[in-house]
């Protein structure tokens, strides 16, 4: 899905005001631009905390609203220098292929020792879907 996107940023908040009907919800808040377009856009969408740890249910907003998907924390870690790194697997939408994402909170992203790291341990899942996944790996474009 991020082939024809680049500065892709993907943030969480908790929901305003928290209460306890939304305190197993966080806003989940993706912008991008084309590899073609300096123009920004913006998918906004609201995550309801799943029956396990690190699962969450995706509900776009506005017109998005139809569109839902399931994703997971696969995995977790720190980066050398500060920052953190996370690995996402999300199930497909109405839009979208089900898929992986290496999330980091360094500009420079993972580095390469943690990425092979991160891909020798997808190759090695149960899941053959995540396996699948694992091979197709991709760095987006940052500029």
């Amino acid at each position: 899905m991020w082939k024809s996107k680049r500065n892709v940023t993907i943030s969480y908040k908790p929901l305003d005001p928290p209460s306890a009907s939304n305190k197993d919800q966080i806003e989940d808040i993706v912008s991008y631009q084309t590899l073609s377009s300096d123009k920004e856009k913006t998918v906004l969408g609201i995550d309801t905390r799943g029956a396990s740890t690190g699962e969450w249910d995706w509900r776009g907003k506005g017109w998005l609203k139809i569109a839902s998907s399931h994703w997971e924390v696969l995995g977790y870690g720190d980066l050398e220098g500060g920052g953190q790194w996370a690995v996402t697997y999300f199930a497909k939408t109405l839009f979208t292929p089900a898929g992986i994402d290496v999330y980091s909170r360094s500009k420079e992203g993972v580095g390469e020792e943690i990425l092979e790291g991160i891909k020798g341990a997808l190759a090695k899942s149960e899941d053959s879907g995540v396996r699948d996944l694992a091979a197709t790996l991709f760095e987006v474009t940052r500029n």
